[in-house]
């Protein structure tokens, strides 16, 4: 039973298993998850060459800056008795070629564009934090704080396809999942709607109050995006109890919090930046609860509220337990993290810790077949693949799960069968014969079976490892297997 529960500790709960690690594991299994919630979260690899949202988002805005200068400054880009010709941002796109053509020749204006703009700054950020990010989960000896901090990413999700969140989303992770993994969902919460990241994405950063003092003068207005996305996603859920009036409501209170100097600069480009005169005035009542008119401090009360509803601990702990354990966790468990989360203020490290030792946990069979990025981790994991992460980046895109790219602020699901299409099993398939060619070529697929499937490996596994014809034929086999990818 010990080996058994300690397969459920590195699959269920962690990354999968590295060389020899279950049977580590297997000597405390429950102890092996909790110790890794003790002490604060590690850092990322190369930590001191990242860089704050703040420092991205100004460069990019002065980026911005030197194309729109380069336009005015070429006479081919202006039309006749007009002012510079408007040219998409979406031209900029990174990933584009950056090769403006013989050095004699004129760069085209959209070659021009992409080497003066953004775009290469966007590119370099990203790969960077996506770099550190893939590094630390091959090689952490904490993966199940590592799936936590994956889990509140993805619920509190931005998008890297939106404008200048691809420079960015990295360190949204860094900024706001990593250092409140094990804190309060309050603190969370406030630290995800404030980031620059969500206030972008979710187009807060444009919404107006109608009747601010910029909102009589200016033709934009409310946006809902972001309130109603707290609402449906972040805290209630969607069976929460709330009405589009209490969506409308949040918006109100939550006008004016925008992100300073995107287009202009100042000192504190790149950062939360509370705007009076943005502002919707008066006392707004939300879910029955009256909010006076205190401008920032309405939507941090607003936040507090909305964190410690008694929907909120339903919706949070509902989806941490599915996360974890498949839409088959139980309600006794899902109780019971409630409990804990009404009891210790929305402790989540307690949540975590909760889990953990709940005996539902640990029983029946692997359910959930591994997103894409879990499961190439924990083949370069098991394997100890040479496998680097711009390789890992290119084929979670091959897969259909591009870092930090959910297709909608629900994020990616964590439905059983949610990446089991035909067509994306057969492509897993294909990219497994890749990593089980760059498996070390002395390895005896064998052993690899029992050791990194250890406690879970079935007969039928272990045959059909035996019986292949080749090493790589027999390791696809393994990484192939019911056991490795579900958990």
């Amino acid at each position: 039973m010990t080996m058994r529960e300690a397969f459920i500790a590195v699959r269920r709960f962690g990354l999968g298993a590295r060389a020899e690690e279950i049977r580590a594991v297997a000597r405390d299994p429950r102890g092996h998850l909790l110790a890794a919630l003790d002490g604060p979260p590690p850092a990322l690899p190369a930590a001191a060459a990242l860089v704050a949202s703040d420092v991205t988002l100004t460069a990019d805005m002065l980026a911005r800056q030197r194309v729109r200068l380069a336009r005015m400054a070429d006479p081919s880009q202006q039309q006749p008795g007009g002012p510079p010709r408007a040219r998409p941002e979406a031209r900029m796109a990174p990933g584009m070629p950056m090769d403006g053509g013989p050095a004699s020749a004129p760069k085209p204006p959209a070659a021009q564009d992409r080497t003066l703009g953004p775009g290469p700054l966007r590119r370099d950020a990203f790969r960077a934090e996506a770099a550190a990010r893939i590094t630390l989960a091959v090689e952490t000896t904490r993966p199940y704080l590592e799936r936590l901090v994956m889990h509140w990413s993805n619920h509190f999700c931005v998008s890297a396809t939106k404008g200048p969140l691809r420079g960015i989303v990295g360190a949204y992770e860094r900024e706001v999942i990593r250092p409140h993994v094990l804190g309060r969902f309050e603190d969370m919460l406030r630290a995800a709607v404030r980031h620059p990241a969500m206030l972008i994405y979710l187009d807060n950063h444009v919404s107006i109050g109608p009747n601010s003092r910029a909102g009589q003068r200016r033709r934009r207005g409310l946006n809902e995006n972001l309130a109603r996305e707290i609402l449906e996603l972040h805290t209630l859920g969607v069976d929460g109890g709330y009405t589009q009036s209490d969506v409308t409501a949040l918006a109100r209170i939550l006008t004016g919090w925008t992100v300073a100097g995107l287009q202009r600069g100042g000192a504190d480009a790149g950062r939360f930046r509370f705007q009076p005169n943005w502002h919707e005035p008066g006392a707004v009542t939300l879910l029955g609860r009256r909010f006076a008119d205190h401008g920032e401090e309405a939507g941090l009360a607003a936040l507090r509220f909305l964190a410690h509803h008694p929907a909120t601990a339903r919706n949070v702990c509902r989806k941490l337990a599915r996360h974890f354990l498949g839409s088959g966790a139980s309600a006794a468990v899902i109780g019971r993290l409630e409990q804990v989360f009404k009891a210790s203020d929305g402790d989540l490290g307690a949540l975590a810790r909760t889990l953990v030792g709940q005996s539902g946990a640990w029983g029946g069979p692997p359910v959930v077949l591994l997103p894409p990025y879990d499961f190439l981790v924990a083949g370069i994991r098991g394997l100890a693949l040479p496998m680097k992460p711009m390789e890992v980046l290119r084929l979670t895109n091959m897969l259909g799960q591009p870092l930090w790219s959910p297709p909608s602020p629900k994020g990616w699901p964590d439905a059983e069968n949610a990446w089991a299409a035909p067509a994306a099993l057969r492509e897993r398939l294909r990219i497994t014969e890749r990593m089980a060619r760059l498996a070390n070529p002395r390895s005896d697929p064998r052993s690899a079976a029992s050791d990194i499937l250890a406690g879970g490996l079935t007969d039928r596994t272990r045959e059909a490892v035996a019986r292949a014809e080749t090493r790589v034929q027999a390791l696809e086999l393994l990484l192939m297997s019911p056991e490795f990818q579900r958990r």
